[in-house]
């Protein structure tokens, strides 16, 4: 499942250096699709396909979780444009 992580950040560069971390950590079954920031480091996006929801939030809250607020949510992928299926 493809899952969209939306942030707000607090602290952009401890938070893109936690994400940096993350994706070195990253479990195999698990693929990071995108990760991109607003121009003024104040929102993220990201798009990570693994087992679950809370396989996901449980990984990236590890890593970034202290840095921003995030919220969640199973991607409707059968609609996406430019998603890999």
């Amino acid at each position: 499942m493809h899952v969209m992580v939306v942030s707000t950040v607090s602290d952009e560069k401890r938070f893109w250096a936690g994400l940096k971390k993350a994706h070195g950590r990253l479990p195999r079954e698990a693929r990071w699709t995108l990760a991109v920031a607003s121009t003024d480091g104040t929102k993220a996006v990201n798009v990570i396909t693994h087992d679950s929801v809370d396989a996901v939030r449980g990984f990236f809250e590890e890593h970034a979780g202290p840095f921003a607020t995030t919220e969640y949510f199973e991607a409707d992928a059968a609609n996406a444009v430019g998603l890999p299926k």
